[in-house]
């Protein structure tokens, strides 16, 4: 498929109609053209004719151009289907779609003739969105986790977050791939790795991870194969393919958004999270997501916060707030610290105040307890989700799991082993002192002494902080380095992390985390919306090839099935 510019109606109107008249359509033109570039939030309404090239649509373009009747759903979904086709799995070969769903063009039909008829459901109707391969979703897509053992888990049933989506119009196009078992499987992974997906790359850089574990997800926004898509983090997951890719993630309030029917690693740490090319996709995404469910206790007080999160979008939602600037999470990267010293320059010119904060005691001892916590809280998890898939997963408990690996060396094991599961398996149970002990711990560190304590004693609104360096090269030898630990007090605490781009190194996007206290999510988005305004910036991948072909690993690299 080849996308083109194309020549606005208005000029082919007016083309004999006078000097004066093809001037003016030309200014409108290139003024919309230059407000959309320099705004990435602000929608384009400019009628679409020919071809169609919607890179770096968002999904508040998306649905301006459906309302308008310039755009219909079959087309969206038809151009992503090609570019999947184009860019994902030909071309660069990004493998950040794991598998389309093959009813998308028949549920945008449908929501077509819905429109057409006068009923809209919301914003998001008709509009087509990524979910990660360990959300399940009720089409005819086993949900993986990015497992061979789970290739057989067809659990025909949507995860609430996805229900939520589907009733408000959105389209599952597909499943995106991941760090396998969301990056809870060994000290040495590759992030972006699975046995059933291969190896996810950056749009940016063909060599470089897009970090993990919603690989395919920040991937995917970046190289436009859709405008919104669904990964879930534990500490991280969200954040780092958001700043690594050049989009926008949110990891939301712990219990702000349902984990029921989600491959789990930690009850106190994991939630799904809204990613896309601007804040305002993300808040979109979120005001659906969002709301109490039953069967996850941790969602009680979900419906008390939940609100429209697009209404609290202000340009000067930064005027006169105070933003601690956690130093002790830059200084990983000298090249990032320089992006993000322009970035807190334009937070000032936002109107903010900034505070410097140059350490915080016990983060060591944050990341010991964390550890700990997961190992004991995995092993719960898996075995409870085990329990409910079809029975055609063979794999009913952890030590199931082991066992399959070690009889598939080959390919599950072919990069890297399993510790963490081993580790995972000898715990003895959630009624442990020393579980019980370290959960306390981590949460008191992350929550009370650590990010409470930061805004209360300096008055702060948030805190700000480099999210992570640029990506780096894929290293089938030593795995993934270390990235600093920004992502790891509102992981453990369970409060809200917003990363926005800041800009780029080397021409490797880089992002600006941006936290706040226990249900701030609506502060949150705002002040990323209006440094997002203030800072006008658009990234664009490049698909650059450095990828270094190694005979003896293509075929770990590549996908086992589609």
């Amino acid at each position: 498929m080849v996308t083109m510019h194309h020549e606005p109606v208005c000029l082919r109107r007016v083309r004999s109609a006078g000097l004066a008249m093809l001037l003016a359509c030309v200014m409108s033109g290139a003024a919309d053209a230059q407000a959309h570039a320099a705004n990435p939030a602000q929608p384009d309404t400019r009628l679409q004719t020919g071809p169609l090239d919607l890179q770096g649509r968002t999904l508040a373009d998306l649905s301006a151009q459906l309302q308008a009747g310039h755009l219909t759903s079959a087309q969206i979904v038809k151009y992503y289907l090609d570019r999947i086709d184009e860019i994902d799995r030909n071309g660069p070969k990004l493998q950040a779609v794991l598998a389309v769903n093959n009813g998308a063009m028949d549920a945008a039909r449908a929501l077509d003739a819905e429109r057409k008829a006068g009923h809209v459901r919301g914003p998001l109707h008709g509009l087509p969105v990524l979910i990660k391969d360990n959300i399940e979703t009720r089409e005819p897509i086993p949900t993986t986790a990015g497992s061979l053992a789970l290739a057989e888990n067809m659990t025909h049933r949507d995860a609430p977050l996805v229900a939520r989506l589907r009733a408000a119009g959105a389209i599952m196009l597909g499943k995106t791939n991941l760090s396998e078992w969301a990056n809870y499987r060994s000290t040495s992974a590759i992030s972006a790795w699975s046995g059933v997906g291969g190896l996810t790359r950056n749009p940016y850089g063909l060599d470089r991870t897009p970090c993990g574990s919603s690989s395919g997800s920040g991937a995917a926004i970046a190289a436009s194969l859709a405008a919104g898509a669904v990964g879930s983090e534990t500490d991280g997951s969200v954040t780092c393919p958001a700043s690594m890719n050049g989009i926008v993630g949110l990891k939301p309030t712990l219990g702000l958004v349902s984990r029921t029917h989600i491959v789990p690693i930690s009850s106190s740490q994991d939630t799904a999270g809204p990613m896309g090319h601007s804040v305002t996709d993300v808040a979109m995404l979120l005001t659906i997501m969002a709301g109490s469910d039953p069967d996850d206790p941790a969602t009680v007080d979900a419906d008390t916060h939940k609100t429209d999160y697009t209404t609290a979008l202000k340009p000067d939602a930064l005027h006169g707030k105070r933003l601690g600037v956690m130093r002790f999470e830059a200084g990983f990267n000298p090249q990032t610290d320089i992006v993000f010293s322009h970035a807190l320059d334009v937070l000032r010119a936002a109107g903010a105040e900034l505070v410097e904060i140059d350490k915080l005691p016990g983060l060591e001892a944050l990341g010991d307890a964390e550890k700990i916590v997961l190992s004991f809280q995995f092993k719960a998890g898996i075995n409870a989700y085990l329990a409910t898939t079809p029975k055609t997963v063979a794999s009913r408990t952890l030590a199931d799991l082991i066992a399959f690996n070690n009889s598939r060396p080959a390919r599950e094991l072919g990069l890297f082993g399993q510790e963490l599961f081993e580790k995972s398996q000898a715990t003895p149970g959630l009624d442990d002192q020393a579980y019980r002990k370290a959960l306390a711990l981590s949460r008191t560190l992350a929550g009370p002494q650590g990010i409470d304590m930061m805004l209360a004693k300096y008055h702060l609104d948030a805190l700000v902080a480099p999210t992570a360096g640029p990506a780096w090269v894929v290293d089938t030898v030593n795995g993934d380095p270390s990235i600093g630990n920004t992502p790891t007090l509102p992981a453990v605490a369970g409060y809200p992390h917003l990363s926005v781009p800041m800009g780029q190194v080397l021409g490797l996007p880089v992002g600006l985390s941006i936290v706040g206290p226990q249900w701030a999510d609506a502060a949150v988005l705002a002040y990323g919306f209006a440094f997002e305004q203030k800072l006008g910036f658009v990234a664009r991948p490049r698909f650059d090839a450095h990828l270094v072909s190694v005979p003896a690993l293509d075929d770990l690299f590549t996908p086992y099935y589609r």
